[in-house]
């Protein structure tokens, strides 16, 4: 079954604006892989569609992409991810910072030598690379 891109297994959470949703959801895309520098992607009319979202959240996820230097628009082409290392670097360090405050925020109250959750990361992280754990896909 065609879902054009995976565009449309996207589901929004009630707490957070929608644009921005669609924002972090670009964001994702660019780290794990599925969208590269350069690419053009969907109109903003298109991206309503496939995300069922109202036309002016999208044209306000896409103006919040272009001011972060996430995507540029020139003239009537397609929008497309920057080519800006700098910008693609400081994406992945966001969404990395953001994952380990949020696992060092769910083991704070355990009071775990820093040592042992290294040697913990570190023994999970190679089983995951090299296949010794099935998480579901391997996206964090």
């Amino acid at each position: 079954m065609d879902n054009h891109g995976g565009w449309m297994e996207t589901a929004f959470n009630t707490r957070d604006p929608v644009y921005l949703q669609v924002v972090r959801l670009f964001k994702e895309r660019i780290v794990t892989g599925r969208l590269s520098a350069g690419e053009a992607i969907p109109s903003r009319r298109e991206i309503a569609s496939l995300l069922k979202m109202n036309p002016n959240t999208a044209q306000r996820a896409y103006k919040e992409m272009e001011e972060q230097g996430l995507i540029v628009t020139e003239g009537n082409s397609p929008s497309r991810i920057t080519r800006d290392e700098e910008v693609l670097r400081h994406i992945r360090s966001e969404l990395l910072g953001e994952a380990v405050r949020t696992f060092i925020g769910s083991i704070r109250n355990m009071k775990v030598p820093l040592t042992e959750i290294v040697e913990l990361v570190k023994g999970e992280y190679e089983a995951d690379v090299t296949g010794g754990r099935n998480n579901g896909g391997g996206d964090a």
